[in-house]
């Protein structure tokens, strides 16, 4: 007997976006599954849900006289308290409906989400009574992306149990590890959830509801919904591995293009190991340099790639800008070995994100084998030439861990609490998987240099070391400082004392070859 899912949306939405978010539940998977629509018209000006019912027999639609303006702009959209509480009714009339008619599932979606495929029966498959699939907003145009799901109270991104107090860098902390959890493909306790929410029939027996609970003065109905779930004994999830694609404004439509390719048919289901028999059979073991540049022809450029095309078969280079003579340090350097260099011609280096998803772009469009990617200060030991090529043609392995090491002198690294990357293995040299559906950290600083689902394969740590050039020179360590505080001034990002601890004028030293970390 097949699972019965009623997906219901209360919709006030303006038609460009009503129009992808209907498209999007055309095209949601129904194998093994019955689907029943059922929306609120709450006064819209054009006929989209109708269009949608006809010729449908499981559409029902509930019109809804209103003289209430919603206003949503480019900025944020402007919610009033008796709107709020007409929305939690419009939710708790799905909830009776869903009872009444023994549906075993209620999935409560928000009309300006565009949904993978897979979203309801994945969430359906975790046989958890509440769980909500994770997306990603700028809640204003400058703000940095956050999720719709959260830890406690009325938006916490961070754990505090009662009576500690926290410092401002540990809640930052706290906060960076939450965002850093969500981003990766997995499924995880929180503490309030909402918009993209799928209900067991257990848990609307017990009793959740959207109605305002008098004596809690938190804003929103979700946040309701969640105390009451919570206070009745029922756990609240947030899963990351189908994430729809918010269109809070207009201008997001752009961006969905982007989206709609990424999920379309060959992407193989994220968080989920694609099989590898045979297809390595027809790849082979080269390895392709993969790197991102600004502003670097007079550092360490050349040295870098002099040593880099002793084992590399191609590289792709994005120079974000330079004004310097870094491009031509590039093509002279690497000379004689397939190059493909791309300048953009703004800066976007206060985005990072944008700029490691490009490179990356651009790397699996050369139809790669292995995809190496360092910075333009990071060099390997005198031997990697030798053990890169050696580990290249290892057929079971995905991906390659090294350590890198932050110089602070051309003989000493640099160990203390807040400088010990090179005590853990992290990966730099990848196998590209064509059909897998790679995920990233989506933070505009300190958002890594690989996708963070890459280790969903087989990997391997290996003793190799890397050096990291950038901070030797006290010039180089002040202008990372400055630019550390300027693009992330609240430390939300990083660690405040770490950043302080950039100008230290007696730092811990350690003489290279005396490690003893394995």
């Amino acid at each position: 007997m097949k699972t019965r899912v009623m997906v219901a949306s209360p919709v006030k939405q303006k038609e460009v976006i009503l129009r992808e978010f209907l498209s999007s539940l055309e095209k949601l998977d129904q194998s093994g599954i019955e689907l029943d629509f059922v929306f609120i018209d709450d006064n819209n000006e054009h006929n989209l849900l109708d269009n949608f019912s006809m010729g449908k027999k499981n559409v029902r639609i509930i019109r809804e006289e209103s003289i209430d303006t919603y206003v949503c702009d480019e900025k944020t959209h402007y919610w009033r308290e008796e709107l709020i509480w007409k929305v939690a009714a419009f939710k708790n009339k799905f909830i009776d409906i869903a009872l009444q008619q023994g549906y075993d599932y209620l999935f409560l979606v928000d009309s300006d989400l565009y949904l993978h495929p897979k979203t309801v029966k994945h969430l359906i498959s975790l046989k958890k009574d509440i769980v909500s699939e994770v997306f990603w907003t700028k809640w204003e145009p400058d703000l940095t992306p956050l999720p719709q799901v959260w830890v406690s109270d009325q938006y916490q991104l961070y754990d505090a149990p009662r009576g500690q107090e926290l410092s401002e860098e540990e809640i930052n902390k706290r906060v960076a590890a939450f965002i850093e959890m969500l981003s990766k493909p997995g499924t995880y306790k929180v503490g309030g959830l909402g918009a993209c929410t799928l209900i067991s029939r257990r848990a609307l027996s017990m009793g959740v509801s959207f109605s305002e609970i008098y004596n809690v003065g938190f804003w929103g109905e979700d946040r309701h919904f969640c105390i009451r779930a919570a206070a009745l004994g029922l756990e609240l999830f947030a899963d990351t591995h189908y994430p729809p694609f918010h269109i809070y404004r207009e201008s997001d439509l752009e961006q969905l293009k982007e989206y709609k390719k990424k999920i379309s048919l060959g992407h193989s289901k994220a968080g989920k190991k694609v099989s590898s028999s045979g297809w390595h059979k027809r790849k082979g073991n080269k390895i392709t340099l993969a790197m991102l540049v600004r502003n670097e022809a007079d550092r360490y450029l050349k040295e870098v790639l002099q040593q880099a095309r002793q084992y590399v078969d191609s590289a792709v280079i994005l120079d974000d800008a330079s004004e310097d003579h870094t491009v031509e340090v590039c093509e002279r350097t690497l000379e004689g070995i397939p190059l493909n260099i791309v300048s953009n011609k703004k800066p976007c280096f206060n985005n990072e994100i944008i700029l490691r998803k490009q490179l990356w772009q651009m790397a699996i469009d050369s139809h790669p084998d292995w995809i190496l990617i360092l910075d333009a200060d990071e060099i390997f030991e005198v031997n990697a030439p030798r053990i890169l090529k050696i580990l290249a043609q290892n057929k079971d392995i995905y991906y390659y861990s090294f350590r890198l090491y932050d110089m602070w002198s051309e003989t000493h690294y640099r160990e203390d609490d807040y400088w010990c990357a090179h005590k853990r293995y992290r990966p730099f040299m990848v196998r590209y998987v064509p059909g897998f559906h790679y995920l990233w950290n989506e933070t505009p600083l300190h958002c890594g240099r690989l996708p963070v689902n890459i280790t969903e394969f087989k990997g391997e740590n290996h003793d190799l070391k890397i050096k990291h050039l950038g901070w030797l020179k006290p010039e180089d360590r002040l202008r990372k400082y400055y630019r550390y505080k300027e693009l992330d001034p609240q430390c939300i990002y990083g660690i405040a004392q770490q950043y302080d601890s950039i100008l230290d004028p007696r730092p811990n030293l350690v003489r290279w070859g005396q490690d003893k970390t394995k």
